[in-house]
């Protein structure tokens, strides 16, 4: 029962389940959208004796389905005590990015008897309140376009969690283009020089060597280094003893380009010399 992984893809209307689930079935997980919650009890016990060779299933289920606001509280959590393999992604935006993206698609809200389209997201969000708070991972979409939220889903989940050890992200990025709002932690890197002020370094990136050389031999650099890795000790078993399956760690500088992406590197190296599974993304490198 507990060998095939379950995850459910839910959350706000307009928050991009729909790639989500493109991105779950793009590594190999069976996908099904807007199952009904009462079928899922079904679901998982005919698969559970018919279909063993399947070993990864999402579905996206959400407030279209009839009485899901009124079963899921009481079916999900039934069927964890029952040993199934069950993960909630939520997946979350800003009022303002939900509005935005209803206008573009002129697509009704499915709440819209609420009133008014904001009205609708409001009440949405206050309905799914105590989902969200039992989510194993929460999204904020906000920023992401298309791309690059398929990209960070999969990030999460090409690697199984069940039984493994945490699973740590890495992200570069800049300050100028927003915080990852998923982050768990934060570091701010604009203490280092700044190879875009060098001409010959300027439209390279700290994948390179010429860059990686110029932050990793200034004053402070090596120091702050170990400092990060202590703190890295101290903190990662820690997350690990909570049970936490992704730990999300981003590095920004200014740009997204050049220091924070080094800095990354060199964490990610950290972690893998500890046998984690590491996951790194230079958010905006290429911008």
């Amino acid at each position: 029962m507990q060998e095939t992984r379950t995850v459910i893809v839910t959350g706000l209307s307009g928050s991009g389940k729909s790639t989500a689930l493109r991105a779950l079935e793009d590594i190999g997980f069976f996908c099904i959208d807007n199952l009904p919650m009462r079928l899922l009890p079904s679901l998982l016990e005919i698969h559970t004796e018919t279909e063993r060779e399947v070993r990864n299933i999402a579905l996206v289920m959400d407030v279209r389905g009839k009485y899901f606001l009124e079963q899921h509280m009481e079916i999900i959590p039934d069927l964890k005590r029952q040993g199934y393999n069950i993960e909630i992604l939520f997946l979350d935006a800003s009022d303002e990015s939900l509005l935005h993206r209803f206008s573009e698609t002129r697509r009704s809200h499915p709440l819209s008897e609420a009133g008014t389209m904001l009205e609708s997201i409001r009440l949405e969000r206050e309905k799914l309140l105590d989902l969200r708070q039992m989510a194993d991972n929460v999204v904020d979409t906000s920023l992401y376009n298309v791309h690059e939220l398929k990209d960070h889903i999969q990030q999460y989940y090409l690697s199984p969690a069940t039984g493994k050890r945490l699973i740590i992200n890495l992200i570069s990025f800049g300050y100028r283009y927003g915080i990852p709002p998923d982050a768990d932690i934060v570091l701010d890197v604009r203490f280092l020089p700044n190879p875009y002020f060098v001409n010959e370094l300027k439209e390279l990136d700290g994948n390179t060597a010429g860059v990686s050389e110029y932050v990793m031999k200034a004053d402070g650099t090596k120091s702050f280094l170990r400092e990060l890795f202590r703190l890295a000790a101290f903190l990662t078993p820690l997350y690990e003893k909570e049970g936490k399956a992704y730990l999300n760690v981003a590095l920004g500088c200014t740009g997204g380009k050049h220091r924070s992406v080094v800095m990354v590197n060199k964490l990610a190296e950290y972690y893998k010399d500890k046998n984690y599974r590491v996951n790194v993304s230079h958010r905006d490198v290429k911008r």
